[in-house]
């Protein structure tokens, strides 16, 4: 495993790798990303995480950042997700509640890449990448058949 790294005031290298799927499956590769992967993650929190938390002013809890390819899979994530590449996390607000989180992103003008309200406010998916800031709102439901499906949101 990599040492840990601080990328911001309230975020860590490990809080972004950090997965239950892979400690309870052993996947070792989890825990040991590229050096892009973590330039990217310390990006995400630097212009997405970081100012989130301080406009809150209270926690902001890392669902899922990082994953490799081998935990994607497992969990069914897409396969061109930007968790691959450390441009995303999933994120929730305890205090304040995931719709009023997704609410405040989108007036903070964050030079986010997509945000995504996922399943009613399940969680909120915030990608960030600096040469594609298309500032994208989406929200991901199920259609009849189960499958996974997103519509465009307006601010």
């Amino acid at each position: 495993m990599i040492r840990d790294r601080r990328f911001s005031k309230n975020f860590t290298l490990y809080e972004l790798l950090e997965s239950q799927q892979a400690r309870r499956f052993m996947i070792d590769e989890q825990f040991n990303p590229t050096e892009e992967v973590i330039l990217n993650l310390e990006a995400l929190c630097k212009n997405i995480l970081q100012p989130i938390r301080d406009e809150l002013k209270t926690a902001v809890s890392i669902t899922s950042g990082y994953r490799c390819p081998r935990v994607n899979a497992l969990i069914g994530g897409a396969a061109r997700s930007q968790h691959l590449t450390g441009q995303a996390a999933d994120i929730a607000c305890f205090k304040t509640g995931n719709e009023k989180l997704f609410r405040r992103i989108a007036s903070m003008n964050l030079p986010f890449d997509q945000m995504i309200n996922e399943f009613n406010f399940a969680w909120v998916h915030i990608s960030y990448d600096a040469s594609k800031k298309r500032k994208q709102m989406l929200e991901a439901y199920k259609n009849a058949n189960g499958e996974t499906k997103y519509r465009n949101l307006t601010a």
